[in-house]
């Protein structure tokens, strides 16, 4: 890599919103978007080797209470299977093109502790990130294709 040529992690740094989201079944059924065709999101990556991730459906409905504690079950229901976020330190491997989320908080608590790699390209402005590991969605055994595009600076 010349001396002028940036790395793959410092090519991260900063923040990017979702344009979609597709699982894949290894079953070779149709692929599927797990939260629709225009999934909210954003990922962020620190200098310092932290990233957190927010997926959401759109426009979801609020709850009629107005108070998060006093939700019912359904809307307790639409508010997880609508959402997705997780946050934690990440790692790259400039070798393999490869980067690591380890999330030490998440919504879906099954994936607290773990670390899951994903398969990454950068081309100009657009990230696309690739699950390495067969995650299961929807009852079925995937692999996982986000495309997120680098966020207008605020």
């Amino acid at each position: 890599m010349g001396s002028s040529e940036a790395g793959l992690r410092e090519r991260l740094i900063g923040a990017w919103k979702l344009v979609s989201w597709q699982d894949l079944p290894e079953d070779g059924s149709e692929p599927f978007e797990p939260l629709g065709s225009d999934p909210h999101g954003i990922i962020m990556y620190t200098p310092d080797g932290y990233m957190s991730a927010q997926i959401s459906l759109p426009d979801r409905p609020q709850f009629a209470s107005g108070e998060w504690f006093s939700a019912t079950d359904a809307e307790f229901r639409a508010e997880a299977t609508t959402y997705m976020a997780y946050t934690g330190p990440y790692r790259v491997d400039e070798e393999a093109g490869t980067l690591h989320h380890s999330m030490f908080i998440s919504l879906f608590p099954n994936w607290v502790g773990q670390t899951q790699q994903r398969l990454v390209e950068i081309d100009g402005d657009l990230l696309r990130l690739g699950s390495v590991d067969s995650l299961i969605s929807r009852g079925k055994v995937v692999q996982s294709k986000l495309v997120w595009r680098r966020a207008e600076p605020n």
